[in-house]
């Protein structure tokens, strides 16, 4: 009986749906059950976690006790207090090993008697853990046994959620880490530097990416984009993008027929999710920029003095809807200025127009002559990038300065 269906629940404890598993946090939930029973049967509780979730099996004879780290409490904190050899963890681990509640009356040196109460954390044929249940008084009838219980396999059950919930976001972070941790190699004649900020809570990652690709005489095609939505989905369809992407630059067209031919094969093959992308190619012999926008928001330049300048460039739709219609801007890049190219989650902020987010970034006035990883870190620690609300990529590029000789 692994699933746990309100409608069985027993007379007292429906509740308990509605305050335990408010979340994917697995302490969260270890803390809401150890309050609710407190409130429905206890004086104290007390959850104690294993290190990974295990399979429900027959004790094996002489097998090491379980580590358990205590996680969560509520109530009577003295009647958690240490009860040395003869306390409840023996009723902790048979309750691990027998896969049911074990209740006792422990009487330690004349003092009122605790009753004591060990449920496992048993959901779907696997062991999280087990909650620790103490009062003083009358024993635990079967209807405070029963409360536990179902209190305790709900518990159980979200927390094998909140694990798989944390498999697929650390295989989508790790899939994108992969991605983003060796973009390709610009031209040695341009300085760079890049960062990747997942958002923080539990929001899955996203499809932010960047990329670099090396061209023709010395010429180096920056990229940013962003596939719409979270998850390991969005993941690989960033991958998607990022291999046609490369694809069709190798090719050495100008940045705007480079959009128009991703979004023609992106739309025909029908299965990817829009994205927006702005491709930026860098001229460091001719000092300048081409540009062209798919939906992206614009870069921003900052020069030697440390002033920035939001770009105009013309902005057409996002990749896979097969519209096309994506034109091309230039701009002259002095040797002391930077490029900065951008995820939305550096700059959109709650309630607030977009517009008033990029103003606040040009805005910005950051210290003369910076090179590239410091005017990085500058815009991430003032505009608070590690607490942003979505993911956060962001390139920040130089021309080098040739040597003189």
């Amino acid at each position: 009986m692994d699933d746990v269906d309100s409608a069985n629940a027993p007379s007292g404890a429906f509740d308990a749906v509605e305050v335990i598993g408010t979340t994917l946090d697995e302490r969260t939930t270890c803390a809401e059950l150890a309050t609710y029973v407190c409130r429905k049967t206890g004086e104290a509780a007390a959850v104690d976690l294993l290190p990974v979730d295990v399979p429900a099996a027959p004790p094996m004879p002489h097998a090491p006790q379980p580590a358990l780290t205590r996680v969560a409490t509520a109530g009577r904190s003295g009647l958690l207090a240490s009860w040395g050899v003869e306390g409840p963890r023996p009723l902790a681990v048979r309750a691990l090993d027998e896969g049911h509640p074990i209740t006792a009356s422990m009487d330690l040196s004349g003092r009122v008697p605790r009753q004591v109460m060990t449920v496992p954390l048993l959901a779907h044929g696997r062991l999280y853990g087990v909650l620790l249940v103490v009062r003083q008084g009358p024993a635990f009838t079967d209807r405070d046994t029963a409360v536990t219980h179902f209190a305790a396999r709900l518990a159980a059950v979200h927390l094998g959620h909140a694990r798989q919930h944390g498999t697929v976001r650390s295989t989508a972070l790790d899939l994108q880490r992969a991605l983003l941790a060796e973009p390709g190699r610009p031209h040695p004649n341009l300085s760079l530097a890049t960062r990747y900020l997942p958002a923080g809570g539990g929001a899955l990652v996203g499809g932010d990416w960047f990329e670099t690709i090396r061209l023709h005489y010395g010429r180096t095609l920056l990229v940013m984009g962003d596939v719409m939505g979270h998850g390991l989905e969005a993941a690989v369809d960033m991958n998607a993008y990022r291999s046609m992407l490369r694809y069709i630059a190798s090719t050495d067209l100008p940045p705007h027929r480079v959009l128009r031919r991703l979004d023609a094969a992106v739309a025909e093959d029908g299965i990817r999710r829009p994205a927006t992308c702005l491709l930026v190619r860098v001229d460091p012999a001719r000092r300048s920029v081409a540009m062209a926008s798919a939906g992206h928001l614009p870069p921003v330049v900052f020069s030697g003095d440390g002033t920035g300048e939001l770009l105009d460039v013309p902005v057409g739709p996002p990749l896979a809807t097969g519209v096309g219609g994506y034109e091309q801007a230039t701009r002259p890049l002095a040797a002391d200025e930077t490029l900065v190219m951008f995820t939305d989650g550096l700059v959109e902020r709650r309630r607030e127009d977009i517009d008033v987010s990029l103003a606040r970034l040009a805005g910005l006035r950051l210290p003369p002559g910076a090179v590239v990883e410091e005017i990085l870190a500058q815009l991430l620690a003032r505009l608070d990038a590690r607490n942003a609300e979505d993911d956060v990529a962001v390139l920040a590029a130089r021309i080098r300065r040739r040597p003189r000789w």
